[in-house]
C-alpha cells in the first residue's frame, strides 16, 4: 500500500498543471505562453534571469526584490538593514555582485569554519548527494552518521561516549536542556527544572535557548523577556583569558549554586568566548573552577555542566 502511495504521489507531482493539458498539442512556444499562465511565468522568469546577467541594474533589482520578499534575521521587516548581494565565495573571501571582496571574519555565523569552496568538502558533499541527500534519523541510520559519531567520540574526553546529532546550534541547546531535565526525572528526582548561567551569554534563538541568554542586555530581552522561563544568572566572569581566577571571582556563582542546588537541572556556559556578548574572552581557570563546583555540589548526584 505504501509503495502504491509513493507511486501515486510521484505521478501527481510529475503531471503538468491543469492549464497544460496533454490532450492537445500547442504548436509554438508563443502559443504555449498565451494559452498557459504557468508556462508564461516560467518563460518570463527565464528571460528575466538571462537579461539580468548582462544588465547593470540586475543587483539593484535583486536587492529590491529581497526587501519585498525576505525578512532577514536580527533586523526589522519594515525598515531592514541594507544587505550586500554575494555572487560567490572561496576560502575566507566573499565576492559581491559588484566585484568587491570581503573577508568573512564571522565564518557565516561560525557555520563555515573551514572556509568556502573547500575541494575536499565539496567533493564529499557531491558524492553524498549521489547516494542520498537526506534520510530521517528516527528508526534509520547510515554509514556517514556512524563514522562521524565514532570520530567525535575519539576526539572528546573519555566520559563522552554518545552523540546526539542536531541541525543547528539553537536546537543543540534545546536538546541539551531537555536531556538535563530528563536526566533528573529518570533518576526519580523532582523539582530540578532551572538552569544557572552567567550574564553576557548568548545560546540561541529558540525559546529554551533564549531563556538562558542575558536577561537584561541580550538581543531577546526586550521582546521576549516576559514569556521566557525564569533561570538564574551569576555575574559575568571577571578574569580575562590568560588571567588566574581567584576565589572571589567565583564566590557569587558558588553561592547561587549552593542555595539553589535543589532546583537546578544544570549549569550552562559558553566556553571561554561570549561571542554575541561583545567577544568577551574569559579565563579558562574560571571555567575549570565552575567544573569543580559542579562536581562538589549535588546531594545525590553532581550538577550537570553544559557547554554551549
Amino acid at each position: 500500500m505504501r509503495r502504491n502511495l509513493f507511486r501515486q504521489t510521484a505521478r501527481w507531482l510529475a503531471r503538468p498543471p491543469p492549464c497544460c493539458s496533454t490532450r492537445r498539442t500547442l504548436s509554438t512556444q508563443a502559443d504555449r505562453s498565451r494559452s498557459c499562465p504557468y508556462l508564461n511565468a516560467r518563460i518570463d522568469a527565464t528571460a528575466g534571469a538571462n537579461a539580468d546577467r548582462d544588465n547593470s541594474l540586475a543587483t539593484e533589482r535583486l536587492l529590491a526584490a529581497d526587501v519585498r520578499r525576505l525578512w532577514h534575521p536580527y533586523t526589522s521587516a519594515t525598515q531592514p538593514v541594507p544587505c550586500l548581494a554575494v555572487s560567490h565565495a572561496s576560502g575566507v573571501t566573499l565576492t559581491l555582485e559588484d566585484g568587491r571582496e570581503l573577508i568573512d571574519g564571522m565564518s557565516s555565523w561560525w557555520a563555515a569554519v573551514h572556509g568556502y569552496a573547500v575541494p575536499e568538502l565539496d567533493e564529499a558533499a557531491s558524492q553524498q548527494l549521489g547516494s542520498m541527500a537526506h534520510v530521517m534519523f528516527g528508526g534509520l541510520t547510515h554509514r556517514p552518521a556512524v563514522r562521524l559519531a565514532e570520530l567525535l567520540v575519539q576526539v572528546t574526553p573519555e566520559p563522552l561516549q554518545r552523540v546526539f546529532l542536531c541541525d543547528s546550534g539553537s536546537i543543540a541547546v534545546e536538546v541539551a536542556i531537555k536531556m538535563a531535565l530528563q536526566y533528573w526525572r529518570a533518576r526519580g528526582i523532582e523539582g530540578r527544572s532551572r538552569l544557572l548561567t552567567v550574564r553576557g551569554g548568548y545560546h540561541g534563538d529558540t525559546f529554551g535557548a533564549m531563556a538562558v541568554c542575558d536577561p537584561v542586555n541580550g538581543m531577546h530581552a526586550e521582546m521576549f523577556g516576559g514569556v521566557l522561563a525564569k533561570h538564574l544568572f551569576a555575574p559575568r566572569p571577571a578574569p580575562l583569558f590568560g588571567q588566574p581566577c581567584a576565589e572571589k571571582d567565583v564566590e557569587e556563582f558558588a553561592t547561587m549554586l549552593r542555595e539553589h542546588e535543589h532546583e537546578l537541572a544544570a549549569v550552562i556556559l559558553e566556553p571561554i568566548v561570549q561571542g554575541a556578548g561583545g567577544m568577551h574572552f574569559y579565563s579558562a581557570d574560571y571555567l575549570r573552577r565552575v567544573r569543580e563546583l559542579c562536581n562538589q555540589h549535588g546531594r545525590r548526584l553532581r550538577t550537570l555542566l553544559v557547554l554551549a
